[in-house]
């Protein structure tokens, strides 16, 4: 009997010995991993600052992990693009639209925003980063339209002149025809300077062709600009003047002055007086935004009847703005916010009814869409430049931007609807 039971308790300290073994083992074990988890997240979080360092110096401040995102996203899309087909011209169409994205400015980068829109001509594509619902996986959607063109941000204003603007002037010019060249987009996506860099060009270029092709022919120069509902001559001191309609249905904006411009260099001029009287401010977006819609008609007239002989016009739009932009803002620039953006959707519920074939399309729900009646008009030819800010907090406004655009292109005018 003892030799039994010492064996018996020989056995479970054996037993026992060989459990506190493993449990030993195991829990050895188990903060070694812990320990080289924990080494393993100590050189992640080392590798996101340096990585973090190196976006920041290279100007690309923002999440490491979405920008990652973003750059394996477009390393796809370089393999992909270089083998696609070549796109199909939108030569013979009268509406062309056209994206632009600017470059990142100092202001974006301060805060930390990180590049969230690719341009491959004629693909624009929007990167919104998002979290999954446990709030802390992430990842991209990418939202992609194609447009006639897209222009990324190491584009020129000469390439987007000679693809968008060039084929205008020959219709004003050759055919005697009507064009309209319009910026659209959020408030400090670069639509003046955009526009700015095209009436450089275009002033040289007009009066190459003028001088080639055309006698007895002068060029003559009205700006003005709509602003709280009001339209004043930028040109004679803001001067105010009243939109009518005539009998043919021609509209007419009574007491506006024409400059005649003789030269390039004049009419240059007369285009920076202009700009100079524009009506701006200071917003979130953009410290000088500018508050109105900026209207500059360019006229060829007969120099002996002063007969319409075509007519260019130039259209810098004010800039969109949603609630959250105008937190901050007092009344009258709370009423300024929402005075634009009822005539831009009043611009837009006009490309709607287009776009639908509608019997009738709503020209007098705002100045804005009276005054660019002629602009989708089967005679006439439209370019639409959309211009988006690649910042990852504008992705909202830009998704909106080329909404609104693809909506445009959409519609290709065949007929002239009636005009209500």
């Amino acid at each position: 009997m003892n030799s039994a039971s010492s064996s018996s308790t020989n056995r479970r300290k054996t037993i026992s010995g060989n459990k506190t073994d493993a449990t030993r083992k195991r829990i050895e074990r188990m903060e070694e991993e812990r320990e080289e988890r924990r080494k393993e997240m100590i050189q992640k979080k080392q590798s996101r600052k340096e990585q973090s360092q190196k976006l920041l110096a290279a100007g690309n401040p923002g999440d490491v992990d979405f920008i990652g995102m973003v750059e394996q996203w477009r390393a796809d899309q370089d393999r992909k693009h270089k083998m696609s087909n070549p796109k199909a011209s939108a030569r013979n169409s009268n509406i062309i639209v056209a994206v632009r994205k600017r470059p990142m400015f100092e202001k974006e980068r301060e805060k930390l925003d990180h590049d969230s829109v690719s341009c491959y001509d004629p693909k624009a594509w929007i990167h919104s980063a998002k979290f999954k619902v446990d709030g802390i996986t992430k990842y991209l959607t990418h939202t992609g339209f194609q447009f006639d063109h897209a222009f990324g941000e190491e584009s020129t204003t000469d390439q987007i002149y000679l693809a968008t603007t060039m084929p205008l002037v020959d219709h004003v010019v050759h055919t005697k025809g009507r064009a309209t060249v319009f910026c659209y987009g959020q408030t400090g996506s670069g639509k003046t300077h955009t526009m700015s860099g095209i009436q450089q060009i275009l002033a040289y270029d007009l009066y190459d062709e003028m001088k080639a092709k055309c006698e007895n022919v002068e060029i003559r120069l009205a700006f003005f600009e709509l602003y709280s509902g009001f339209i004043q001559d930028l040109l004679h001191d803001r001067k105010r003047c009243k939109l009518l309609e005539d009998g043919k249905g021609e509209v007419n904006i009574t007491g506006l002055q024409e400059v005649r411009a003789a030269t390039a260099e004049e009419f240059l001029r007369v285009i920076e007086e202009g700009h100079s009287q524009r009506t701006t401010r200071s917003t979130e977006a953009n410290d000088s935004s500018s508050r109105s819609h900026a209207i500059c008609q360019v006229f060829l007239r007969d120099t002996d009847t002063g007969k319409l002989q075509g007519k260019l016009t130039l259209v810098d739009l004010a800039g969109s703005e949603r609630g959250s932009d105008t937190k901050s803002h007092d009344s009258k620039r709370r009423s300024e916010s929402a005075e634009i953006n009822t005539s831009l959707l009043s611009l837009k519920e006009c490309i709607r009814a287009l776009g639908q074939k509608a019997a009738r399309v709503p020209y007098r729900g705002s100045k804005l869409t009276l005054i660019l009646k002629d602009c989708f008009s089967s005679d006439s030819k439209t370019t639409m430049i959309a211009m988006v800010s690649p910042g990852a907090s504008s992705t909202d406004h830009s998704l909106n931007t080329l909404r609104y655009a693809d909506r445009i292109k959409e519609q290709r005018v065949s007929i002239r609807p009636n005009i209500c």
